[in-house]
């Protein structure tokens, strides 16, 4: 399957590191996101508390999935770091005593709202990537040009 990964002469390395930039900035977004929505603290250190348990998801499931090398699919890129992204996530926050509210370390609330922003923000930008290099796949091949 063509992603259209060197379009407008983007390699695929270059691909690698701007999904992972674009996914580390939704994530601490998410972060800031939520901090905010809660009137919590905003500083550097508080949105790194936040953040890192997240952000430690997203790398075990970048290295899983093999992100670097096919940044824009669904299966099994997005999936992968959108699920492990949570899990782990999760996981750090009960380990560490993060987001108890009212003695429960693991609010169902919580997770639904992760879970749904989560894959919107990390499998919703590949989406409408793939959509854009499709449209100028389909631009190029009807002005007889390839940009590759």
């Amino acid at each position: 399957m063509n992603d259209g990964l060197r379009e407008c002469g983007v390699t695929q390395r270059t691909w690698g590191w701007l999904a992972a930039v674009i996914d580390v900035v939704l994530i601490v977004l998410f972060a800031l996101v939520g901090r905010s929505s809660h009137g919590e603290s905003e500083s550097a250190l508080a949105l790194w508390t936040t953040a890192y348990p997240f952000l430690a998801g997203w790398a075990i499931g970048y290295v899983t999935s093999g992100a670097w090398a096919r940044p824009l699919r669904f299966w099994p890129t997005g999936v992968v770091v959108w699920i492990l992204t949570v899990f782990v996530g999760l996981a750090i926050r009960v380990a560490t005593g993060q987001g108890d509210v009212d003695g429960n370390p693991l609010p169902i609330s919580f997770v639904i709202v992760a879970t749904i922003v989560l894959a919107v923000f990390l499998l919703g930008w590949r989406g409408i990537a793939r959509l854009v290099l499709r449209a100028l796949d389909r631009r190029n091949a009807v002005a007889g040009t390839d940009v590759r």
